[in-house]
């Protein structure tokens, strides 16, 4: 008989249902949001590098949220957003941020839709399957953000 494997939490809600923020007037809301709940236990996953296995400060999410949110407004050339999704825009406990830079169609319908470049969970983050390492602009900016090495799982 064959075992059934359990699906982590982390896979589950990952697969679970998200809603758009659509406008950028939207994104800086639910930042106000998300900086009220900056010291809840926030693993920051850059899809591509190591599974965090710890949680950052208060300080160290607004600081990524200050860079990510910089980085969406420059290159996200849209008059809409349509690139973060979140389980609860009012109290939120998952958070996917796509890069602007791998949307592919992101906005559309895929059989292979693109991986987010973030993942902000206050759930210990899994390794997602089938996605490969970060782009070497992505790693670079992941890099000067947590310039100090941090241990993985």
């Amino acid at each position: 008989m064959k075992r059934k494997t359990e699906t982590p939490e982390f896979l589950r809600r990952f697969r679970g249902h998200f809603s758009g923020i659509l406008r950028w007037e939207q994104l800086d809301s639910f930042w106000q949001t998300l900086r009220a709940k900056a010291g809840a236990g926030w693993y920051i996953y850059a899809v591509g590098e190591p599974v965090p296995n710890f949680t950052r400060s208060a300080d160290e999410v607004n600081s990524f949220i200050t860079e990510v949110d910089a980085l969406l407004h420059h290159e996200h050339e849209e008059d809409y957003c349509g690139i973060v999704y979140v389980d609860d825009v009012s109290d939120p406990t998952y958070i996917k941020i796509f890069d602007p830079n791998n949307l592919g169609v992101a906005c559309g319908f895929s059989d292979n839709p693109p991986a987010p470049g973030w993942i902000l969970s206050l759930i210990p983050p899994v390794e997602l399957p089938g996605t490969g390492p970060l782009a070497g602009n992505r790693r670079r900016w992941w890099q000067r953000l947590w310039p100090q090495p941090q241990e993985y799982a």
